[in-house]
């Protein structure tokens, strides 16, 4: 664990944003041309968010700093999954079935498997997954009419902003400080070739 003093340097060299490829105006258009399959694929992914801070808080339960915030962590997901949920039934909708997400099943492929190496990738892949996240939900209220969802996009674009900064904290008090800039560079890279791989659609990924 790093010493008091270097962990508040490091934490202070943190970017307001990752240096993360933009996304494509063409995106914001499909999402806005299909808007319900984009709920219906946001509603999956705070589900999925809320699964993985649980996984990450079974896995460690001796470190009560990170079991405290995937916790809290869980709990505001779930929040987020229920409010997108309420968005669908007002439509008529009703939350689709999970389908499989390749942008994700890319970056636990590049998860390393050492026990420091292991919690050092999953903390900064999520913050990199809520860091695009908050990039793109942030183009999709900006591109929204003034009014409820509007503001409830604006409100998720916050969320996702402090998530990101969260996850790459943890991963300076839980891990090696020294290892988290360049590996956040090897994932922020890495993360630019599984988006481009991505196809055009209605989802957020």
């Amino acid at each position: 664990m790093a010493k008091p003093g270097l962990r508040r340097q490091i934490v202070t060299s943190i970017p307001d944003q990752l240096d993360l490829a933009p996304t494509a105006g063409l995106w914001v258009e499909t999402v806005m041309a299909d808007f319900p399959s984009f709920l219906q694929d946001h509603a999956s992914c705070e589900k999925k968010a809320s699964g993985m801070a649980l996984s990450v808080a079974s896995h460690y339960p001796d470190r009560p700093h990170l079991l405290n915030a995937m916790a809290d962590l869980a709990v505001e997901e779930l929040t987020h999954y229920r409010e997108v949920v309420r968005l669908l039934i007002a439509r008529g909708l009703q939350p689709s079935s999970d389908a499989k997400d390749n942008y994700v099943r890319g970056f636990n492929a590049a998860i390393r498997k050492g026990s420091e190496e292991y919690l050092l990738d999953r903390l900064l892949v999520a913050a990199v997954i809520e860091a695009r996240g908050h990039e793109r939900f942030g183009l999709i209220a900006s591109a929204l009419p003034e009014g409820a969802d509007r503001r409830f996009y604006q409100a998720i674009t916050a969320s996702e902003g402090r998530h990101w900064h969260l996850f790459v904290e943890l991963a300076i008090a839980e891990s090696n400080p020294n290892w988290v800039q360049p590996r956040l560079a090897e994932l922020v890279a890495l993360e630019a070739d599984l988006m481009a791989a991505q196809p055009l659609a209605p989802r957020l990924h």
